[in-house]
């Protein structure tokens, strides 16, 4: 695992999503029902199996409520859990621990929901030598945590943004006027340090890009048969990308044609959340 949010990054997400939740009048239900000097013990634990992500956020969201919130981390980030693990053990205010418990929960079942749907995809292609990858497609304002889930569910990180690398897609090229002009292009304004990768939808538009000097090619909803021909194509000029109907029970059958990556969006936007709930002792 190479990338971990920053301190500044949860501080920021927490407290965005608690002003969402509380808005002006704060939690008016806590307030008419729990005693002020109210104090509890509970636990947050898993009601299913998968992968831990969010814990930070998760105390971060009972720190900004009532700083006399105490948690004890029972699982780290990146940690497999079984039905009933504890991950945190959590006392003090009542008051405090009801009123950040859907934020804290909110974080940890979306992460983890990711680090869990990351996991399932890794461990169906073992062996076969390929990476599986995130994409761009995560919840707004969530990215960089999302991303974190899916290095801690054995994923690895495409670009973080429009910023850090040149991904140039169907649009692009229909803009440009065709694969080789939009790759010229690109290739004579990048950066040295700039990563170029070029989709395409046939293996006519392989060999284009092929031809044109690309160095990374995505290969976009390929048939499985296309897929093992482009392999043969392309002969290690090119680092070969496969993405679409990526899932559970197609991933393996996309491993083995000898691509050396794919990349799944499924795993940030349509990833269950893992469940997992506070429960009083």
């Amino acid at each position: 695992m190479t990338f971990v949010p920053s301190a500044i990054a949860v501080k920021d997400a927490v407290a965005r999503a608690l002003r969402e939740d509380l808005g002006d009048a704060g939690d008016i239900t806590t307030a008419a029902c729990i005693p002020a000097d109210a104090e509890s013990k509970v636990v947050i634990a898993a009601r299913a199996p998968g992968v831990i992500v969010g814990i930070d956020l998760a105390r971060e969201a009972f720190a900004q409520i009532d700083a006399r919130v105490r948690c004890g981390v029972g699982k780290e980030d990146g940690a497999k859990v079984a039905k009933g693990d504890v991950v945190l053990h959590i006392e003090g205010p009542s008051r405090g621990i009801l009123t950040a418990e859907r934020v804290a929960l909110n974080f940890l079942c979306q992460l983890s929901g990711v680090a869990t749907a990351t996991a399932a995809l890794v461990d169906a292609v073992k062996g076969t030598g390929v990476q599986i990858a995130c994409t761009r497609k995560t919840t707004p304002g969530l990215r960089a945590f999302e991303k974190h889930a899916v290095l801690c569910g054995g994923g690895r990180n495409h670009r973080f943004g429009l910023y850090d690398a040149i991904l140039i897609k169907d649009n692009h090229i229909a803009a440009a006027g065709g694969i080789a002009k939009a790759l010229k292009e690109a290739q004579a304004s990048a950066g040295h340090l700039v990563k170029i990768e070029i989709e395409v939808d046939s293996l006519a538009g392989l060999e284009e890009a092929l031809a044109a000097g690309a160095e990374a090619v995505l290969l976009d909803n390929f048939a499985i048969a296309d897929l093992k021909k482009a392999v043969m194509l392309t002969k290690g000029r090119a680092v070969l990308e496969a993405s679409g109907n990526v899932s559970p029970g197609t991933v393996r059958a996309i491993a083995e044609t000898g691509v050396d990556l794919i990349s799944s969006g499924w795993i940030t936007h349509s990833a269950p959340a893992l469940d997992l709930g506070l429960d009083f002792r």
